[in-house]
């Protein structure tokens, strides 16, 4: 799996529903979850883009804030995943059709 790339939660706000359609439409970000409206009236979204994205993404009547390096935190929450199955008994043996291979 390559490691060069990096992913970052941005939170995307436009003054208005006009902004933010030509936003998706020129962009076509990775949206994660709904639209909010703001007390102020413009509009709210978190995006899943590379760092080159998200400073595409900022224009007249739209703000990008990044809120953290999603790759980061990934790579942190797959370092927590143990290996092997944790529920199976230490002396089980495998079952199925494939060949059993023995260590040397």
């Amino acid at each position: 799996m390559p490691t060069d790339y990096t992913i970052l939660r941005v939170s995307v706000t436009a003054k208005d529903a006009d902004t933010l359609r030509t936003l998706l439409r020129d962009s076509h970000p990775d949206v994660g979850g709904r639209v909010r409206r703001n007390q102020d009236g413009s509009l709210t979204f978190d995006a899943y883009v590379s760092p080159e994205q998200a400073q595409g993404l900022a224009r007249e009547g739209v703000s990008v804030e990044t809120v953290e390096d999603a790759t980061a935190t990934g790579r942190a929450r797959q370092a927590e995943v143990g290996e092997g199955d944790r529920f199976a008994p230490e002396d089980a043996v495998p079952q199925g059709l494939a060949l059993k291979v023995r260590d040397i």
